[in-house]
């Protein structure tokens, strides 16, 4: 059964260097996960990442720039962006059964990121995009980046909502006052990135977004950043939203939630009650949540359900999430 993991992350050494100048490393504690072994991995786009995958079972990985991605470039960013791509189409293109990818935009400059998401999925075949929470200190449902919702609203390309770490203000009150370990660990994937981008997509549900664009499609990783586990409270939203559709519409409608390389039936069960069977994607995070023993298929095959739900699971969902698509030129 074929097996397409779709939160698979990359990381270009001129992004990183990029960071740097900014001062990037100071400002988010997420940016010095990324050295070490898992430096030479996301930088790996050949042999040492498809012997990776052999060896977990999973037969396509879906590349996306790993977070905090650009949001934090300014117009520099456009031709980084452009150049980001243009390398994975590359590593596409040498292995054209082994990789898709996700777009990477210049999100500061809202207009010609949602042309550059168009190029990406028009010419380079690529199959959505994703985003890291704010840009600067804007929510993703600022007015400003409408035209990038729109765009893959248009292009039927789905958006992965990807954590990033809290501003500043916010780790201050909430999760500091530790060593500086832990802190940087509650604050990103402890906790503090998952309510992030649980809350980033309530914000785009709130402000209407799927209102106006009804077939804009988003995706969350972890099984959905906490928000799935208190749909019910969530529900409680309908009295006052003023929305079209209730909020557990939007979940079934709109929504689609992977695994991120957390392997638990439970939540699995959890999820596919709130959006559906049809709507679970697989993932493993890579190089982040990598584990060698066949992990990633081993988790398939014992996760529980059914033969049609599994191979949704594994590739159909994705398949059908963006068969709707324009033809790559």
């Amino acid at each position: 059964m074929k097996l397409i993991g779709i939160e698979e992350h990359f990381l270009t050494p001129e992004v990183k260097d990029a960071w740097s100048t900014i001062g990037l490393n100071a400002a988010d504690p997420s940016v010095a996960f990324h050295g070490g072994p898992l430096e030479k991995r996301l930088a790996d786009l050949a042999e040492g990442r498809l012997a990776l995958m052999d060896e977990t079972g999973l037969d396509v990985q879906v590349l996306s720039l790993t977070t905090p991605s650009l949001h934090d470039l300014g117009p520099e960013s456009v031709e980084l962006a452009r150049r980001a791509n243009d390398a994975v189409a590359e590593a596409i293109a040498r292995h054209p059964d082994r990789f898709q990818a996700l777009a990477t935009l210049p999100v500061a400059s809202p207009d010609e990121a949602a042309l550059e998401v168009e190029r990406c999925v028009r010419t380079l075949g690529f199959k959505g995009t994703m985003l890291c929470g704010r840009v600067g200190h804007r929510n993703l449902d600022h007015a400003d980046l409408l035209p990038i919702f729109q765009s893959a609203a248009a292009l039927k390309a789905p958006i992965l909502l990807h954590p990033r770490a809290p501003e500043k203000a916010v780790r201050d009150a909430y999760y500091s006052g530790f060593s500086p370990q832990v802190d940087a660990a509650f604050s990103c994937f402890g906790l503090g990135w998952h309510y992030d981008a649980g809350i980033q997509f309530l914000r785009l549900v709130l402000a209407g977004h799927f209102d106006r664009f009804p077939d804009l499609q988003i995706i969350l990783g972890h099984w959905g950043e906490l928000v799935l586990f208190y749909a019910e409270r969530i529900a409680n939203m309908d009295r006052v939203s003023g929305l079209d559709h209730s909020m557990a519409t939007y979940f079934r409608r709109n929504l689609s939630v992977t695994a991120s390389g957390i392997y638990l039936p439970h939540y699995l069960e959890q999820a596919a009650r709130i959006v559906g069977h049809d709507r679970l994607l697989f993932s493993t995070d890579y190089p982040y949540q990598y584990r060698p023993g066949r992990d990633a298929r081993r988790f398939l095959e014992n996760c529980g359900l059914d033969k049609a739900a599994t191979q949704g699971f594994a590739h159909g969902n994705w398949e059908r999430l963006t068969e709707q698509q324009p033809q790559a030129l």
